[in-house]
């Protein structure tokens, strides 16, 4: 049956733009009644502060292996034909696209569906990090879907009695010192409690990086 799902996962290296057409065109099929996409670009403002570029790191083995992983949580939800997702990294200028997703399903209610889920949850788990570079600054952005995730793990830790110190997470945690990047990899499963609640692998990812005044943390 695995051999039958047709899932197309890309990080794409610096300077290399995505191909919005290689995507559609791998997800289309006779049987397709619906093909949806989502195109996430880099806008000009961030509240009220003129944004020059997002630039984008990632673990790319962990960031892959966790984008399959949502691929196949989508599968088990909804009937779908094809998944294509492609994020780049490095610099993403104003205008220009960072990740970009299409779904094909024999009936749309499926491919929208999956769409939004598959954004929201590497949003929330996949390590890729996002940094927001303004003409008078720069900053590492969180992502609302990561804070809600780790809010939601976090009480349920709590209610199992547990503490976040005690939380695991397959996917880790990839940290950033005085420009050194290290990814430290923790591959405890997840508890029943939280596979239960449509939780992935990748539920928490955490960058830290070295400045002159100090040291800022993070969470993505």
């Amino acid at each position: 049956m695995a051999a039958e799902e047709r899932n197309l996962v890309e990080i794409l290296e610096e300077h290399n733009v995505i191909d919005i057409a290689k995507y559609i065109n791998y997800v289309s099929a006779p049987q397709a009644g619906a093909v949806a996409t989502f195109s996430g670009t880099t806008r000009d403002t961030f509240d009220g502060k003129p944004v020059v570029e997002l630039r984008y790191e990632a673990y790319v083995p962990m960031a892959i292996r966790c984008i399959n992983d949502i691929c196949s949580s989508a599968r088990a939800s909804w009937s779908l034909i094809s998944i294509a997702v492609a994020h780049r990294l490095g610099p993403v200028s104003v205008g220009e696209t960072s990740i970009f997703i299409a779904i094909s399903s024999v009936h749309r209610a499926d491919a929208l569906d999956a769409c939004k889920f598959v954004i929201d949850e590497i949003k929330a788990s996949v390590p890729i990090w996002k940094k927001e570079v303004y003409a008078n600054g720069e900053v590492w952005k969180e992502n609302s879907e990561f804070l809600e995730r780790r809010s939601e793990l976090g009480n349920a830790g709590l209610q199992e009695g547990g503490t976040h110190a005690e939380r695991k997470s397959c996917c880790g945690a990839k940290v950033k010192v005085e420009g050194e990047l290290k990814f430290l990899e923790r591959r405890s499963e997840l508890g029943n409690a939280g596979l239960q609640e449509g939780g992935t692998c990748c539920s928490r990812k955490v960058k830290v990086e070295a400045q002159e005044e100090g040291v800022a943390v993070g969470l993505r």
